[in-house]
């Protein structure tokens, strides 16, 4: 089998939830059945795969990749498009949540991959779109200036100590991000605060629906970013004066949350080496090993006392295997 094969399994995501939306009724809620049921049995069933066989061709990722991000605005574009055609009633709010979930799972981790690409390029370009249509343009600042300086230390707003449960971590990480990326890039962070301002603001002029509506599915996107920032560097930490070892970040080889999120779980070999394309990156056994895939995780940490437990012991379990 093609090793880019499987990762073309991501890509139900957006298209489910197009389908989702164009059928209406119980189906626009397709995606949170999806995102929130299906994918963490599979994830649960599919194991493990230690494997990062060499890639036959760059071009199958990439376009893959780039399907990923050209998705984002069409399903926001169907989502107005059937704000226009039916009453907005519970269905559409399912609609709504699905779309988050879309933009979440697909767009944002398109962005942040391809945000690390050259600067102006159509890619880099394509990653900011993906942004502005879930209203956080300053991610790409504050990750590539603030974040992969500072990932494990205290310092680091996306990364929470042991005990810190998700909820919390949430409502603190976002406005502590944006002052960061204000500090490493203020004018960047400005340009982007008036698009988005401008955006909305056209939003509500044209309907009141449009405008909750992209303010829900971004709300929703940026807790699974923000999730996924918070699952990767829970617990772990560094001194100001300690050089970044694959220890401090979290890793997970469960074969479906690799497939469907670009290789997302192996974030270690992503900070050790940014620019290298998610196909690229390999396992590292110094790393501490997730006791779940991320689709599983992402229950686990809505239970604070369960996480944090589970977690303590993953993290015993790997210094055991290191030492």
């Amino acid at each position: 089998m093609r090793r880019w094969l499987p990762h073309t399994l991501g890509l139900l995501t957006p298209l489910v939830t197009i389908a989702g939306l164009l059928l209406g009724n119980w189906w626009m809620g397709s995606t949170i059945f999806l995102a929130l049921v299906l994918y963490p049995v599979i994830d649960l069933i599919a194991g493990k795969s230690s494997n990062v066989e060499p890639a036959e061709s760059r071009l199958p990722f990439d376009l893959i990749i780039h399907a990923h991000g050209l998705l984002v605005p069409i399903v926001i574009g169907v989502l107005f498009w059937k704000i226009l055609t039916v009453p907005f009633d519970n269905f559409l709010l399912l609609g709504i949540v699905s779309v988050g979930l879309s933009s979440g799972a697909s767009g944002i981790i398109t962005a942040h991959e391809l945000g690390h690409r050259k600067p102006k390029s159509f890619s880099w370009w394509l990653a900011r779109l993906d942004l502005l249509c879930v209203n956080y343009l300053h991610f790409t600042v504050e990750h590539n200036y603030t974040h992969h300086k500072h990932w494990a230390r205290s310092v680091d707003p996306t990364t929470a100590p042991m005990g810190r449960n998700v909820y919390f971590h949430f409502i603190r990480t976002i406005p502590l991000q944006i002052i960061g990326a204000y500090r490493a890039r203020p004018k960047d962070v400005q340009i982007s605060f008036f698009i988005e301002g401008i955006v909305l603001c056209c939003l509500l002029i044209f309907s009141k629906y449009f405008f909750f509506a992209f303010m829900l599915q971004s709300l929703v996107a940026v807790f699974l970013l923000e999730f996924v920032n918070y699952l990767q560097h829970y617990g772990l930490s560094r001194e100001m004066d300690e050089r970044a070892n694959a220890s401090h970040a979290w890793e997970s080889r469960h074969r479906w949350s690799r497939w469907t999120l670009m290789e997302l779980p192996l974030h270690p070999s992503h900070h050790l080496q940014s620019s290298r394309p998610y196909h690229r990156l390999e396992t590292h056994d110094e790393a501490p090993q997730l006791p779940n895939g991320y689709y599983v995780m992402f229950w686990t940490a809505l239970i604070p006392p369960l996480f944090h437990y589970r977690m303590k012991n993953a993290l015993g379990q790997s210094l055991e295997t290191v030492v």
